[in-house]
This record gives structure tokens, sequence and C-alpha cells, in this order.
């Protein structure tokens, strides 16, 4: 890996040039972070579990029409991606009150939302990704009018999946934030989804007892993160092979 060309590093993941002209490596890490990079930790085999929900995620919304840039997973950490150019806006669909939305309309936490709502982020760590409406995303270029609508097309199209899928295997959907990017096909373009799919992006509870599997178990101190987002996995029947993968892996 130390030989590959280092194109970009976030705070979960590592880009790199992929093999052939127009792809991308992306490399999950185990590091968890929250509260825009303040509170900061390294959680054994969270990279391996993101790397399979992801994959597991992004295969199925393919078999649906849902144009993404995965191409397929490569190892235990890696997936091979097509290069995109990431539209700087984060896309948070949510169906139930968590987060942020609670403290900035007083709604309580586990409120149902009478519709789902689609919000959207100015993506600017330095600015902690601020809330924008869809005139300052047209209005400043960060995607066109038509890209936006095919972006909350495929962002309901996309809950609309997910939540059966997750309330398949005894989930709820709270919430969830995506990434679009522009891929290049000769003089097309086209708007797909990029980055990930996994508990990191997502709030899912269990719908017997609320317990979170999500990445709130690391923002409120809750513990057992690795393990929560375990139990996705292996509701999702995937953990097996994930586990055989972290097995391996900690054998090396």
């Amino acid at each position: 890996m130390a030989r590959r060309k280092k194109i970009y590093e976030g705070k979960a993941k590592i880009l790199y040039e992929g093999p052939e002209p127009g792809t991308i490596v992306q490399y999950f890490k185990d590091d968890a972070t929250a509260f825009n990079n303040k509170k900061k930790a390294t959680l054994e085999g969270k990279g391996v579990l993101n790397n399979r929900i992801s994959e597991f995620v992004m295969v199925n919304l393919g078999r649906m029409g849902v144009p993404t840039h995965f191409i397929r997973r490569l190892n235990m950490r890696e997936q091979l991606c097509r290069e995109v150019e990431i539209i700087p806006v984060e896309v948070i669909c949510r169906n139930v009150a968590a987060g942020s939305i609670c403290q900035r309309l007083g709604i309580e936490e586990g409120e149902p939302l009478p519709r789902s709502i689609v919000e959207f982020c100015y993506k600017n760590d330095a600015l902690g990704d601020p809330l924008v409406a869809e005139e300052h995303v047209t209005a400043f270029s960060w995607a066109t009018t038509q890209e936006l609508d095919d972006i909350i097309s495929l962002t309901l199209r996309i809950n609309d999946f997910l939540s059966g899928m997750f309330a398949a295997v005894g989930i709820r959907l709270v919430d969830f934030k995506l990434e679009f990017g522009r891929l290049y096909e000769g003089d097309m373009v086209r708007t797909v989804l990029a980055d990930e799919i996994s508990p990191d992006s997502c709030r899912l509870w269990d719908i017997e007892t609320n317990e979170k599997l999500d990445k709130d178990r690391f923002r409120r101190d809750l513990g057992n993160v690795t393990e929560a987002y375990a139990e996705v996995a292996r509701r999702l029947g995937i953990m097996r092979e994930t586990q055989r993968a972290a097995n391996d892996e900690s054998d090396l």
C-alpha cells in the first residue's frame, strides 16, 4: 500500500489511485471521530465491518437500479470504486427525530417525523458542515438544479430500500447521510452515489428496544461500538465472512 499514491485522507477512509484509469481504492480505517473531529479513538475492526456492510448495501442498491461508484470489494479493508467528482454537499435523510434536528427544533428524540425529510449540509470541516437550503446549493453552483433533483430522487429511493431492508432484520433506519458525485463517461455526466453507507453514516436502532447500533454509541460513550456494528452485520447475514476476515487480519 506504501507504493500507491494517496489522493486523500479523511476521518475514516483513505483514497488511493486505482489500478486502472478512472478508478480509486477506498481504504477503511479503524479511526472513529465525532463532533467535528474533537473526539477521536481507534476501534479495532471497525474498518473491516464498515467495508463489508457498505459493500452489501452498495451491491443491493445497484441491483435496484441506483447508480453508485462501487465496483467491487478487494479485501477486508479496501474497495475498488469509480473515480468521481464529489459534489460538496452532504445529504441527510431523516425518518425519526434524532441528533441535531432535536436540538434545532425542540423535537423529542425518537418521535417519528410526519414524512421523510431531506436536508443539506455544505461539506466544509472548517465551518462545521453547516446546514444549507436548496437555494444555497444552486446559487453557489455546488450542484445544478437538475443534479439536485436527481440527488433528492435518489435519496428517497435509497431511503425506501434501506428502510425495508433494515426493518426486515429488526432495525429501524432513523436517519442517514449520503454523498454524491459526478461520474464522467465521455461526453456524459451522471450523478451517482459515492462514499459509504454503514453504521458510521446511519442511525440504526433495534425496533423492539431502541438500542443504538451505530456511531451514537461512540458519540455518547455507550461502549461496545464495534460489537454493535457486528450485530448489524450479523443481522444482514454477512457477519460470518466478516469475522473470518477479521480473524485472518489478526493472524498477520
